[in-house]
């Protein structure tokens, strides 16, 4: 298992979804704590994890740049607002996950799913620049490596 399942399992999910990156799936999972040697439900377990505390530390660095004159305030605040949400659908994905109710992690994924590109779209509307990109993007990967993993475990 270990690492040969994390190829394995981002591989198949990168093919089955264009919008993963596999090398962010591998390196991501495999610098983790815990993946040698994991089980597909334990690599989920893991990336819910990574995916949460990506969204928890976006909505951190949020709070920190609502001081900063040179960032957009009410796209901030948008994506305060997305975040918390996120958070929420989160918290309810790995309960439901938990509890083996990948019909609801998935729906409660996909809700969170939105939040980082929904805040992007905030700045481009405004035409500001996002201070958040980078961490947008992972977060997204991140969340896309939650539903791809559990529809593994489904069989879909």
């Amino acid at each position: 298992m270990g690492d040969d399942l994390v190829q394995q399992a981002c591989k198949k999910a990168a093919d089955g979804d264009k919008a993963l990156n596999y090398n962010f799936c591998v390196s991501t999972l495999e610098a983790s704590p815990g993946s040698k040697g994991a089980d597909l439900a334990g690599l989920v377990g893991i990336a819910l994890d990574l995916t949460t505390k990506k969204a928890t530390s976006i909505k951190s660095t949020i709070t920190k740049l609502q001081s900063d004159p040179k960032v957009d305030k009410s796209a901030l605040q948008d994506c305060a607002e997305l975040f918390s949400d996120a958070l929420d659908s989160l918290g309810q994905a790995t309960s439901a996950f938990k509890s083996k109710d990948y019909g609801s992690a998935l729906t409660q994924l996909s809700a969170s799913l939105d939040a980082p590109d929904t805040c992007e779209t905030g700045f481009k509307e405004k035409k500001a620049v996002s201070p958040l990109s980078k961490d947008d993007a992972d977060c997204t990967q991140l969340n896309i490596i939650c539903l791809a993993f559990i529809n593994q475990l489904r069989g879909a």
